[in-house]
């Protein structure tokens, strides 16, 4: 077994990095025609406003966030999966040290 002192390895690092505008993200994106697979590390607090999209699908790798989706408030730790249907108006708290892997 190998010990990881990042929360993803070589291979997810090497992959491009998205273009997501928010402080604190690091983020690396898997993509084809019909979808993207993005892997998120937050390495301080974040706010994302309130919007929609087609579905997403996430698993929390590390930390915590807080969703409102369609005004209900959910929290979601380490090991908790989500999903959001397309077109739900959703936004989110995310957390310092908080890793996911999400589907879109």
């Amino acid at each position: 077994m190998i010990i990881m002192n990042d929360i993803f390895p070589e291979a997810i690092r090497k992959l491009p990095e998205a273009d997501i505008p928010i402080s604190g993200l690091t983020a690396y994106l898997s993509q084809d025609k019909n979808h993207q697979l993005v892997f998120m590390h937050f390495s301080q607090d974040a706010e994302v406003p309130a919007h929609s999209h087609l579905a997403q699908w996430g698993i929390v790798l590390e930390g915590k966030i807080d969703l409102t989706v369609e005004g209900e408030e959910f929290t979601y730790t380490k090991g908790d999966r989500f999903y959001i249907l397309a077109g739900e108006c959703h936004s989110a708290k995310i957390h310092a040290g908080y890793a996911s892997m999400e589907f879109f």
